[in-house]
């Protein structure tokens, strides 16, 4: 099983910054897209931001120009780098990856969530 496991939630005041990272493990064969999602309660889950393994990436237009994704395809790591934060960010955070484990099937897997709350 491809495992994901995030860091660098937190809390941040209004207009600052945090920067999320997700590592990849397990009998990795190969990954594909790598991405963040966020749900906020009462709210369905919604993507934040996306990249392909080619480097490809797609933000909706509610983080756009504030948030940067970046992977590292050698660390099998994906970062997404938030600026200008507002309190509508106020989530929990989950990585997300299209992965192909060895013998097995491509699929997609989920990391366990990291908080985010932006408050003054």
């Amino acid at each position: 099983q491809v495992q994901l496991v995030e860091s660098g939630g937190g809390l941040v005041q209004p207009g600052g910054s945090l920067r999320l990272s997700c590592a990849a493990s397990g009998p990795i064969f190969s990954i594909n897209t790598m991405g963040w999602y966020r749900q906020a309660p009462g709210k369905q889950r919604e993507l934040v931001a996306s990249i392909t393994s080619g480097g490809t990436t797609n933000y909706p237009n509610s983080v756009k120009g504030r948030f940067t994704i970046s992977r590292d395809n050698a660390k099998n790591t994906v970062y997404v780098q938030m600026n200008s934060l507002k309190p509508e960010d106020t989530a929990v955070y989950y990585c997300h990856s299209i992965a192909t484990a060895v013998g097995g099937l491509q699929r997609a897997y989920w990391g366990q969530g990291t908080q985010v709350t932006v408050s003054s």
